[in-house]
């Protein structure tokens, strides 16, 4: 695989449940003409509510099912990946130790599976428990660990083999707020250090922003693709909270612009599609004005613009 080779590369792909035949036609699809590509060592956010074919799309990446049509190729392999597949690390959203063990012996079982073995393993589980820091508990039985540290474990457990891709599905569901900056460090620690490309699901939008990159699905179809900052200015916009000693001026370079606003009292509140039309305004109006909060829009109002507000189930 070359430099220029994307980590990831998804063309066309179209899948649907159940064997070959001919009544298979007659399936619905999941997957919908999807094509994406991940360059190496990006970070990636497949966002969508339940239902939308995020967990099939990680499935085919995985290798675990391969499409109906179109091609999924990772590191340079064509699914189901006989050789990539040993470069492709993974941490479920649930557990995935054995808690009757030690997280040193878990790891001597996993990193079996890989064949690594012998003083690269010694080295390499040296290296991991420092990197999550368990060094002083490595020893352990897991079932004794608390919520995080088992996260921490699982990073671990999902790195033994050295991948170059790692899938993380909700990795920080359940945690606290300083274990999920404790994960948030160790993810962006992998990405930074060993140029790992990282793919995961998450339902915190806070930690999509911290992507390279944010996928938006929804009813099987890709529906989004973009930075964080990128989706943010096409769906959202810039709330402006502006308390005058006296609102007519204002208002009145409101009306002009057709900027829609509300009034209560000596506050005004508006909206503008650009952060710059806005400080565009209060700069020309600072004489009025006693305090004023702005408040750029977020990736949660994106999801929502894009997805709806309807539950699914």
């Amino acid at each position: 695989m070359n430099a220029d080779t994307p980590a990831i590369a998804i063309d066309r792909v179209q899948f649907r449940y159940g064997r070959p035949g001919p009544r298979r036609r007659d399936i619905p699809l999941v997957l919908k003409d999807i094509s994406l590509s991940v360059a190496a060592g990006d970070i990636l956010c497949l966002l969508g509510p339940s239902g939308c074919g995020k967990t099939t799309l990680v499935n085919l990446i995985m290798g675990v099912d391969v499409p109906t049509s179109g091609t999924v190729r990772v590191l340079g392999e064509t699914a189901p990946f006989r050789t990539a597949r040993a470069r492709i690390g993974f941490m479920p959203q649930d557990d995935a130790l054995y808690e009757d063990v030690t997280a040193e012996e878990n790891l001597r079982f996993f990193a079996a599976l890989y064949g690594v073995k012998g003083e690269h393993l010694a080295r390499r589980m040296d290296e991991l428990f420092a990197f999550v820091r368990l060094q002083r508990h490595r020893k352990k039985l897991v079932h004794d660990y608390s919520g995080g540290m088992k996260r921490r474990a699982e990073i671990a457990r999902g790195l033994v083999h050295d991948p170059k891709v790692l899938f993380l599905d909700e990795p920080t569901t359940g945690l606290d707020p300083q274990t999920r900056a404790n994960v948030w460090e160790y993810i962006q620690r992998l990405q930074k250090q060993k140029n790992m490309t990282i793919f995961l699901t998450t339902h915190y939008m806070d930690e999509a922003e911290v992507c390279s990159q944010v996928v938006i699905m929804d009813h099987g179809k890709i529906v989004a693709h973009d930075t964080p900052e990128n989706l943010k200015h096409q769906y959202t916009g810039t709330e402006v909270d502006v308390t005058c000693a006296q609102t007519e001026p204002l208002e009145s370079a409101l009306q002009e612009r057709d900027v829609p606003y509300r009034k209560d009292k000596n506050k005004l509140m508006f909206h503008t599609k650009k952060a710059s039309a806005a400080l565009e305004i209060l700069s020309a109006h600072r004489g009025e004005i006693m305090d004023f909060e702005v408040k750029s829009g977020t990736l949660n109002e994106v999801f929502l613009a894009i997805t709806g507000k309807e539950i699914r189930e």
